[in-house]
């Protein structure tokens, strides 16, 4: 039997070229490794009850034949999809303009093809996507759930607590810790960090541009304010609605009306930071010699602003990474709880 499964038989090379011709089935798989339909498919299935010469002449009946696995009748049988929703509850054109979102995307993605599992990208940013994303997760479509941007409030939120299938959240998923995993840098620590080196180069009117209605703001705001106290004025702080340049320069706008003694600024992402700089610059403020900024992230547009920008470093291909291990463990009903990484005060010119 060995032997022969070693050598093919004639018979059997003249089955796999007959196969590749008109295109590969199970049937000539068991034909060309001499073994059942049934072996082929525990095979295929990944059961461990298969003699070890079975494995080794289906494998290579595979590959003479070019046979691939039907993904839809393999899920009849493992009730499995083999691939992942990744959902970002922000609109398209916010996909391109952070790239936060990019390298999330790509290590995910990464992780989750080790596994041979697919990612699904879903966006999430009306009532009409949201009702898309539950339709598809519910109809059995993907084996968990990756939640990017999450924002409080979200009733995708609420329902993916409900364990309609396991989902993994970037960030705390506002109101639902408990019932939802999530992968995070310490957001209220890197906060902490990059206003203790405001207060450290000597600034005395430290202004923030908060965004605490999506993940990681409310804790980045809390971080300021642990570390300033009562200095925290109310009019030093100016709330936006998402991470975004727009968004940085109308609050830099609205603080400097509110607040023309400021002296340094924390902006809750890099994109808000760049935001707040054009808008100094657009009001003749110098920085960092008469405004001092500071932002979260260390993405790619820290780098490219001018003065390039002191920030906080979060390790997302590492979030990405966790995010994905963490899922693929509930997947397979296994313990799996919270994760929460360190950030990194990275120094540049702005600040």
């Amino acid at each position: 039997m060995s032997s022969e499964m070693a050598q093919p038989h004639p018979k059997s090379r003249g089955a796999a070229r007959r196969a590749m011709r008109r295109g590969p089935t199970i049937d000539d798989v068991a034909e060309i490794a001499g073994v059942s339909r049934g072996t082929v498919s525990r095979v295929l299935n990944g059961a461990r009850y298969v003699s070890p010469a079975a494995l080794k002449a289906v494998e290579r009946a595979v590959r003479t034949t070019g046979y691939t696995v039907n993904q839809s009748a393999r899920s009849l049988v493992t009730k499995q999809s083999n691939a992942v929703a990744f959902v970002l509850s922000e609109p398209q054109e916010r996909l391109f303009e952070d790239p936060n979102f990019s390298v999330l995307l790509r290590c995910c993605t990464q992780a989750l093809a080790e596994h041979d599992i697919s990612l699904i990208l879903m966006l999430e940013s009306s009532d009409a996507e949201r009702d898309r994303v539950l339709r598809y997760v519910r109809g059995g479509h993907v084996d968990g759930v990756l939640l990017i941007s999450a924002h409080s409030g979200d009733p995708l939120i609420a329902d993916l607590a409900t364990g309609v299938v396991p989902a993994v959240a970037c960030g705390k998923p506002g109101g639902a810790e408990a019932a939802i995993p999530y992968v995070a840098a310490e957001d209220a620590e890197g906060a902490r960090q990059m206003t203790r080196h405001l207060v450290a180069q000597g600034r005395k009117r430290i202004g923030m541009i908060a965004c605490p209605q999506v993940v990681g703001g409310p804790e980045r705001l809390q971080g300021y304010r642990d570390v300033l106290g009562r200095k925290a004025l109310k009019r030093l702080v100016v709330h936006t609605s998402d991470y975004s340049f727009a968004a940085g320069a109308a609050a830099m706008r609205e603080l400097l009306a509110e607040s023309p003694d400021v002296d340094a600024v924390f902006a809750a992402s890099d994109l808000l930071a760049a935001g707040a700089l054009a808008e100094l610059r657009r009001a003749g403020r110098r920085v960092p010699d008469d405004v001092a900024v500071g932002g979260f992230d260390d993405s790619r547009i820290a780098r490219e602003t001018d003065p390039p920008l002191t920030t906080i470093r979060q390790p997302l291909e590492r979030v990405a990474a966790d995010m994905v291990d963490v899922l693929l463990r509930l997947v397979r009903r296994e313990p799996a709880s919270s994760r929460l990484l360190p950030t990194e005060l990275v120094r540049r010119e702005s600040a």
